[in-house]
């Protein structure tokens, strides 16, 4: 579930791409969010997908529901580091 990291993270911890937690912040690639920018609100390990906050869908019942992205179609922003394992600091 590795997501691309952004060229100025790349270049700081001198990796090209990490897996996606939540808390990261993502912008997002392709489909019709395209270049939307926000918080990964949830990570589904089952399916693969990941939940950003701010990218819905709208239901045919009128009701907005968490749009699941697959994680190589995000480019992450900015790192949750609360995990000091995360990148062997």
């Amino acid at each position: 579930m590795g997501a691309m990291l952004s060229e100025d993270l790349r270049a700081k911890h001198k990796i090209k791409s990490i897996p996606v937690r939540s808390g990261d912040t993502v912008k997002i690639l392709r489909g019709d969010s395209r270049d939307t920018e926000g918080k990964v609100a949830g990570v589904n390990l089952d399916k693969l997908t990941i939940t950003v906050d701010g990218v819905t869908v709208t239901k045919s019942d009128g009701t907005e529901v968490p749009r699941p992205i697959h994680p190589s179609n995000v480019m992450i922003t900015k790192l949750e580091l609360n995990d000091k394992r995360r990148l062997g600091d």
